[in-house]
């Protein structure tokens, strides 16, 4: 199989940084370009590199003229909408690696997906999503109350996290009727219908999930903890692997484990 060439869309970030390197040390990948909005600011901030030559970035798809076989998006939400629409005019397939999307942005992935294979998932890590599997088992088999712990580090700007969220909805899909509360305060109590939600930021952490789901006379606990933010660029190459050569759809987590 001929190397997958890929765009990657916010390459000058902490993990747009991360992916090329990844792409640059492969011999299935090869980096095709580098996006970025901050080029109109400094191109050289972004140390993008292939092939031990200089990448050129680029402000925006639109003035990227080569060809490549799919787009890793690792930039942020508020350019969902415009990046989609300049890759359904090139028939370019799309990673959505972003998060904190609003409705309307969803809707612009949903039909986007209807014109070009799109993949689109608010966490990249495998782990995440058989963690997510679990708690959609137990959510249906434990009737424990049910409260989410995300921490990342001080520079994450959407919370609760998308991950968090994800698995939120996981156990109200086990759950009908019950109610996400993210995060907690005043002076009440807890309903047995509430899934409670709480955010932490700090340091340099990269990431930790954890669900509890306790009785008076029992807990389980599940939790996931990324070492290393280079998981997410993993599976975001996982990813590409399966989504190029698909057709038009809306592909997440659970087509790339083969759910």
């Amino acid at each position: 199989m001929n190397e997958i060439r890929v765009i990657v869309n916010g390459a000058a970030g902490a993990m747009g940084k991360i992916l090329c390197g990844k792409i640059d040390a492969s011999e299935c990948f090869t980096l095709a370009g580098a996006i970025d909005i901050r080029a109109l600011e400094s191109a050289a901030a972004a140390g993008v590199r292939t092939a031990g030559s200089p990448c050129p970035l680029l402000p925006s798809l639109a003035d990227y003229a080569g060809d490549a076989d799919v787009l890793i998006d690792f930039s942020n939400h508020a350019g969902t909408e415009a990046l989609l629409s300049e890759a359904v005019k090139r028939n370019l397939p799309v990673i959505i690696c972003t998060t904190g999307h609003t409705e309307e942005e969803r809707q612009a992935i949903i039909s986007a997906s209807e014109k070009i294979p799109v993949f689109f998932s608010a966490n990249m890590s495998v782990g995440v999503a058989l963690l997510t599997k679990l708690v959609r088992e137990v959510s249906a088999k434990f009737s424990g109350d049910a409260e989410i712990v995300e921490t990342h580090h001080r520079r994450k700007l959407d919370a609760p996290s998308g991950t968090a969220l994800t698995l939120a909805k996981a156990v109200q899909e086990a759950r009908p009727g019950s109610e996400i509360v993210c995060g907690r305060a005043g002076q009440h109590k807890r309903t047995s219908s509430e899934i409670g939600v709480q955010s932490v930021r700090m340091g340099n952490i990269a990431g930790i999930h954890e669900v509890f789901f306790g009785t008076d006379t029992e807990t389980i606990t599940l939790k996931h903890e990324a070492h290393d933010r280079g998981v997410f660029a993993d599976g975001a190459l996982d990813a590409a692997r399966f989504l190029v050569g698909k057709p038009a759809g809306l592909y997440n987590m659970n087509d790339l484990l083969g759910e």
